[in-house]
């Protein structure tokens, strides 16, 4: 069974970045849920494409070098809307969190009407279930891309261009465990690209601009890429930090913590943390304690040390000084960290 939550929900990615003012600085991945919280029996996916193709002339324009308003052009959308599942389906099988996830070849939509919108009717979900096997249904139901060109100049015959391209969709999740609930999953996203359109590859240039047609495929990607995250737990990059004195048992600890062996840098810290009565010294002990709990899983513990570590800070420090808005917003964030450890490991359940 792989939809289970990891219980190693922070693992050390590099320690001992950088470091300044007593500071060293190291980085972390963070085990963050999926965005949707799918019941713990769906176990496998069918992705499906639910919409009709994109009329060529609709949704791009082009402004002309010297021209103030645009005029329509025309680029096919073809098989973008399968490209889109497609790259959503293998990002989703490449995290290895649902048992399955596959695609559905045929497209549902025979007609011709784009801007309608027509979700799957129960028999259309039991029937794609019943031939795939799967728990959910996954299904594409809108899908509108947009490009705008602004030519700018021309150089030896070919001209640069800005272009801006934007994509809306409409994502929806049908399992009749939802009692007649379907969430849907709206997808708003552009990106921008500038360079020159050679198109003929006779001509080089460091910056060649995409065509329309290369423009919405990078679209679909990247939005099966974020919506990758709306589906399944993932993996997030950020910055931690440890404090250091020039005290015997605040060094062990750091020689402990450079080794990750965390229960050990916590014995040293503590004890430094017992000895000491100035506020700002126990309150960075304290923040090194919640750090080594946090890298050993613990959010309860590294809380509870935060909140120390903050209230020393508060009562030791000014209100604009650094220390205590590091510390509040370290604080704030194993709060998260907590209220997501545990819906991971509900989904495990």
């Amino acid at each position: 069974m792989k939809k289970t939550g990891s219980l190693l929900v922070v693992i050390v990615m590099g320690l001992l970045l950088g470091s300044c003012a007593g500071i060293n600085y190291l980085t972390v991945e963070t085990r963050e849920p999926a965005e949707l919280a799918l019941p713990s029996q769906v176990l496998s996916l069918v992705l499906v494409n639910n919409v009709v193709q994109q009329p060529d002339n609709i949704g791009h324009e082009t402004t002309l070098v010297g021209k103030s308003s645009s005029e329509r052009t025309k680029a096919s959308a073809d098989s973008i809307a399968i490209y889109y599942m497609e790259a959503l389906t293998q990002f989703l099988n490449e995290e290895d969190y649902f048992q399955n996830v596959l695609f559905y070849p045929d497209p549902l939509r025979s007609d011709s009407d784009f801007f309608q919108e027509r979700p799957l009717t129960p028999a259309q979900m039991d029937q794609i279930k019943k031939e795939t096997d799967a728990d959910a249904v996954v299904s594409l139901d809108k899908l509108i891309l947009q490009t705008t060109r602004q030519d700018m100049f021309r150089q030896q015959g070919y001209t640069y261009s800005g272009m801006t391209g934007k994509i809306h969709s409409i994502i929806r999740v049908y399992m009749p465990t939802m009692q007649g609930k379907i969430p849907a999953l709206q997808y708003y996203d552009s990106l921008r690209w500038e360079g020159f359109d050679i198109q003929d590859k006779r001509a080089y240039a460091e910056v060649i601009l995409p065509s329309r047609e290369e423009a919405m495929k990078e679209l679909a990607v990247r939005a099966a890429e974020k919506m990758t995250k709306v589906f399944a737990p993932y993996w997030e990059m950020q910055e931690r930090w440890y404090y250091t004195l020039p005290h015997t048992l605040m060094r062990e600890g750091e020689v402990y913590a450079k080794g990750a062996d965390w229960m050990k840098a916590i014995e040293k810290w503590e004890a430094f943390y017992q000895a000491r009565s100035n506020k700002k010294e126990k309150a960075k002990a304290a923040n090194n304690i919640a750090l080594a709990w946090e890298m050993m899983g613990d959010m309860t513990k590294a809380l509870e040390w935060a909140e120390l570590a903050h209230d020393f800070f508060t009562a030791s420090t000014a209100p604009n000084s650094l220390d205590r808005k590091r510390s509040l917003l370290y604080k704030n964030e194993l709060q998260r960290r907590a209220n997501v450890s545990s819906g991971l490991n509900m989904e495990g359940l």
